[in-house]
């Protein structure tokens, strides 16, 4: 399956709510994630284009790999997600198994995200209303698609992005900005 995502800084999310809710999009409540970001050991994901993750969701812990994006206009890229046990005491002891195979903390991205969900030709589509410590406010919108309906997925996401006003895509990860910002590489 392909992540197929766009991302666009928004000043509020005031005007882009409205619009959702016109869309009938379902709301949940907000979300607070923590994501810490690690390296290889065997090579520098920031030249690789890839990335590893463990996500916190209060108890909740899910690692996160992603490959590369293989897409010019999307962020589309291979996605692996599992779960991991609940609570601090599996998120530490997975991040300590990381750093003795070698793996280096790289930074922690932490947000406050309240997710919408609509329908929009065949797939389901994640709307991710982002508030991102020291990078501001983002709107996600995700589609998971197999690679045969990468076109499809693609043509949906940018049609529905025109629709709720979004422009300026932003296709660098929250990790890429946050570096920036410190003047740091993923190292």
């Amino acid at each position: 399956m392909l992540e197929v995502e766009m991302k666009f800084p928004v000043d509020n999310f005031t005007g882009l709510e409205n619009k959702l809710a016109a869309a009938s999009a379902r709301g949940t409540a907000p979300i607070q994630e923590a994501d810490h970001y690690f390296n290889a050991p065997d090579r520098d994901f920031a030249r690789t284009d890839e990335a590893l993750r463990l996500r916190r969701i209060g108890e909740k812990n899910h690692v996160t790999y992603k490959g590369p994006r293989t897409d010019a206009q999307t962020k589309t890229r291979k996605e692996i997600e599992v779960p991991l046990g609940e609570g601090d005491a599996s998120a530490e002891g997975f991040m300590q198994i990381l750093v003795h195979l070698g793996y280096r903390p790289v930074a922690v991205v932490r947000k406050r995200r309240r997710i919408y969900h609509l329908d929009r030709d065949g797939f389901p589509v994640e709307i991710c209303l982002d508030d991102v410590d020291s990078l501001g406010r983002f709107a996600e919108l995700e589609i998971v698609a197999p690679e045969e309906q990468l076109a499809r997925a693609r043509a949906s996401i940018m049609g529905l992005a025109a629709e709720l006003g979004l422009t300026c895509s932003e296709r660098r990860s929250y990790l890429e900005l946050l570096l920036a910002g410190r003047g740091d590489k993923q190292s």
